[in-house]
C-alpha cells in the first residue's frame, strides 16, 4: 500500500503546477526512499510551496507583493510586508523603521502599539493575510506572521523548532510593553507548542510568556490530525492523491518517533496543560475534519481547569479555517468583544469589518 502511495503521489505531482522537487538531501536524513516531500537541508529554513521546492527568499503561497495593497486602514498607510525572518513577517501600515539586531531579534525603535502574532495555516496567501492585518491594524495593533510548511512541519528539528526559536528569541529580547495577543490557525497551535516548549526550558520563560495577554485559536488543530491536515492543506482539490500522502504520513509517524512524533506529543502536552494563563477564545464548527468540535471543548475543558478563561463559538457548518468567510459578521464580534475583554492598556474595542 505504502508503495503504491507513493507511486501515486509521485505520478500526480509530476503534473502539478508547482512541482520542482530536489530530494537528494532529503534522503540522506530518511532510512526509506520517499524523498518526494522533502526538499534540500542546506538551510533548515529552506521554504516549500506544499510539498515542492521554492529556491526564494519566501514562500511563493506568502511572498512579498511588489505592489502596496491599496487599502488603507485605521489612518495608516497602506499595508507593506517587512521581514524579520524568513519564516517571520510584519504587516504594517505604519512609517516605523524595521531595523533590527540580525542575532538577538531585538528592534532598533521599540513597538508602541500592542502585536498581534499571527500563527498561520499551512499554505496561507497573502491575500488572506493581509485581512487580518488590515482589520488589526484599525484596532491599533502591529501584526507579526509566523508561517511554517509542510516540510518544517514532518521533520521538526530541522524546521518548526528553529521558527518557534525565532518567536521566542522575539518575544524575549522586546520590551513589548503594550502586550501581545495571539491569532492562530489550525496548525498554528502545534507551532505555538513548540514555543512552549522552548519558554518552558528558558529560566526567563514566565516573564515572557506573561506578555501574551489573550489568545484567539481558530480551526485548531491536534496534533493526532496530522494525517488529515496536511493532505487537505497542500493538494485540497485532489482527493485520490490526499489518500495516497494520508497513507506516506500515517507511515512517517510511525517510523520517524524519534526525529518527529515525540515532538509533536510534547507540544501537544504543554499546549494543553502549560499554556498561556490569560483568556482564550476558540472559533470551531461542527464540520472540521482537522480542528473538530471535540478536540477544541477537550482543550476547553482542559484549559478551564488550569485557570485559563475559555470561551468557545462553533458553527454548525464552515470548513477548517473557514469560519471567516462563511461567517463573517459573528467572526469579528466574536473578535471584537474578546479583544475588549483583554488587559491591554488604552484599548477599546471599536467597531470593524474586514
Amino acid at each position: 500500500m505504502l508503495h503504491l502511495s507513493y507511486r501515486l503521489v509521485s505520478r500526480g505531482l509530476k503534473h502539478h503546477p508547482c512541482c520542482n522537487l530536489r530530494t537528494s538531501r532529503f534522503n540522506q536524513l530518511s532510512t526509506v526512499g520517499y524523498g518526494w516531500l522533502a526538499a534540500t537541508t542546506a538551510d533548515h529554513n529552506q521554504v516549500i510551496r506544499g510539498i515542492c521546492c521554492s529556491t526564494d527568499h519566501q514562500p511563493r503561497a506568502i511572498r512579498m507583493s511588489s505592489r502596496s495593497a491599496s487599502t488603507k486602514a485605521g489612518g495608516c498607510g497602506p499595508i507593506r510586508i517587512h521581514s524579520l525572518t524568513k519564516n517571520l513577517h510584519f504587516y504594517s501600515g505604519s512609517s516605523r523603521k524595521w531595523d533590527r539586531d540580525v542575532k538577538t531579534l531585538r528592534l532598533s525603535e521599540p513597538l508602541e502599539k500592542p502585536l498581534v502574532l499571527l500563527l498561520c495555516w499551512l499554505q496561507a496567501s497573502e491575500k488572506h493575510l493581509r485581512k487580518f492585518a488590515e482589520f488589526y491594524q484599525e484596532q491599533g495593533f502591529e501584526v507579526l506572521v509566523a508561517h511554517i510548511t509542510p516540510w518544517q512541519l514532518m521533520w521538526p528539528v530541522y524546521g518548526s523548532q528553529a521558527v518557534a526559536a525565532d518567536i521566542v528569541k522575539f518575544l524575549k529580547n522586546n520590551t513589548l510593553e503594550q502586550g501581545v495577543v495571539l491569532h492562530g490557525f489550525s496548525v498554528g497551535g502545534y507551532l505555538w507548542g513548540e514555543c512552549l516548549v522552548r519558554l518552558d526550558q528558558d529560566e526567563d520563560g514566565k516573564a515572557t510568556l506573561g506578555k501574551i495577554k489573550g489568545q484567539i485559536w481558530d480551526s485548531a488543530a491536534d496534533i493526532t490530525e496530522i494525517p488529515v491536515g496536511v493532505p487537505h492543506a497542500v493538494l485540497p482539490k485532489n482527493p485520490t492523491l490526499q489518500g495516497a500522502l494520508r497513507s506516506y504520513i500515517t507511515y512517517h509517524l510511525k517510523l520517524f518517533h524519534e526525529e518527529a512524533t515525540q515532538y509533536y506529543e510534547k507540544c501537544n502536552r504543554l499546549y494543553f496543560y502549560e499554556p498561556a494563563r490569560c483568556p482564550a477564545l476558540l472559533l470551531v464548527s461542527k464540520t472540521d475534519p482537522v480542528g473538530t468540535e471535540a478536540a477544541n471543548r477537550r482543550l476547553m475543558a482542559t484549559w478551564d481547569s488550569v485557570g485559563v478563561k475559555t470561551t468557545i463559538k462553533c458553527w454548525d457548518r464552515s470548513p477548517h479555517v473557514g469560519h471567516f468567510h462563511r461567517h463573517r459578521d459573528e467572526y469579528i464580534e466574536q473578535v471584537l468583544n474578546h479583544l475588549g475583554s483583554l488587559d491591554i492598556a488604552g484599548y477599546t474595542a471599536p467597531k470593524a469589518k474586514l
